[in-house]
């Protein structure tokens, strides 16, 4: 099967791969920019730029910790790390992923389409503000993430009647993704909720609005995969674990090897402050935060809005915000691991090049 290239809004990208965004510290300048210049859609995570640097662009720190949303979120550190892109992949198009649930979502768009983001790319809740912020960037694409016909109904409504704007191209996401999840812990393991079983009502919905891409996510490992979520109606895939996996990804050399050494029942679905359940690797920080024996949690940087300032997180022991800080960082004893169900399967670091072919061609390319 030959991949086609996929037009988005203004722009368009070789092969229908998008690099999925992960923060904190994973896909930044390096991974984005090499998937990019390989022909997919490089995202760069807009969570935590702060640390970028080692903190070299923040204004305020506490603790060795961004102080306040907008260090956490730092947009002379977002900057910096698209100008250190473009470097690499040059013109080709770059997206950036903001979490709905970010303290500051719309000034962190705003930062992103300042630094030159071709693509928003926004879940972790319904964005149905989205297009507010993009006024003044009429050619950045908005790319909103769904777990279901019915949210994407709401967005289209919403955007329609508010900005007579409609998606460019929309993310499904299924229950086998790393990190967060759109659904409950007992709707993770439900055949409808499953990715496959999601793309008909999702294509179905996009039809009675317009046409615009539908990108499958969740589990999604190789050629194969890939293939099936194009026959099954998708017009791309993103992936987010398997880029883990290669030498640009900015991650830590200890984060890689934690997926190394991951077992299958290593990866669990976690609780999360942020109320919806995140799958990860079981690690000491998992162990000591079920015996409420976790680090101390101040909510420095007030990173998220479902956490009320904390109160969650002490609820479920642990601050997301620094634990997966200290993950981008390598620290194996207190770090937050994220990966999406097939963690267990990176058996070797690849370069982006390398894995790109792979995925166009087929594993024995």
């Amino acid at each position: 099967m030959k991949m086609k290239p996929l037009k988005i809004g203004s722009f368009s990208i070789k092969y229908p791969i998008f690099q999925g965004g992960m923060g904190v510290g994973v896909s930044w300048d390096q991974l984005a920019s090499h998937v990019s210049l390989e022909g997919g859609l490089g995202i760069i995570s807009g969570v935590g730029t702060g640390y970028y640097k080692n903190r070299a662009y923040i204004h305020k720190e506490i603790d060795n910790r961004p102080y306040e949303a907008k260090n956490f979120y730092c947009a002379d550190s977002l900057k910096e790390i698209f100008k250190n892109a473009r470097k690499v992949c040059g013109d080709r198009a770059l997206g950036c992923n903001v979490l709905y649930a970010s303290n500051n979502y719309g000034q962190i768009v705003k930062d992103a389409c300042e630094a030159g983001a071709d693509a928003i790319i926004t879940g972790a809740g319904l964005p149905t503000n989205m297009p507010e912020f993009t006024k003044d960037f009429p050619n950045v694409a908005l790319i909103p993430i769904v777990s279901s016909a019915k949210a994407l109904k709401i967005i289209c409504k919403r955007w329609t009647k508010r900005y007579n704007r409609l998606p460019d191209a929309v993310i499904v996401e299924g229950p086998l993704s790393g990190g967060h999840q759109g659904f409950s812990y007992e709707q993770c393991f439900m055949e409808e909720f499953q990715l496959e079983n999601l793309i008909a009502p999702v294509k179905e919905e996009i039809k009675k609005w317009g046409d615009f891409p539908l990108i499958a996510a969740g589990g999604i490992w190789d050629h194969e995969d890939i293939k099936k979520m194009l026959s099954l109606g998708a017009d791309g895939v993103q992936m987010g674990t398997r880029f883990i996996a290669t030498f640009e990804c900015d991650a830590h050399q200890n984060f890689k090897d934690i997926l190394l050494n991951a077992k299958k029942e290593d990866i669990e679905l976690l609780k999360s402050p942020v109320g919806y359940p995140a799958r990860g690797v079981r690690t000491n920080l998992i162990d000591i935060v079920d015996k409420r024996e976790g680090p101390a949690i101040k909510c420095i940087s007030n990173c998220v809005a479902p956490c009320q300032r904390g109160k969650e997180a002490k609820e479920v022991g642990y601050c997301i915000a620094d634990r997966l800080s200290d993950a981008a960082m390598g620290d194996k004893e207190f770090g937050l691991f994220f990966t999406g169900s097939n963690g267990y399967k990176i058996k070797e670091i690849i370069s982006v090049k390398e894995l790109m072919s792979k995925l166009v061609n087929g594993e024995d390319c």
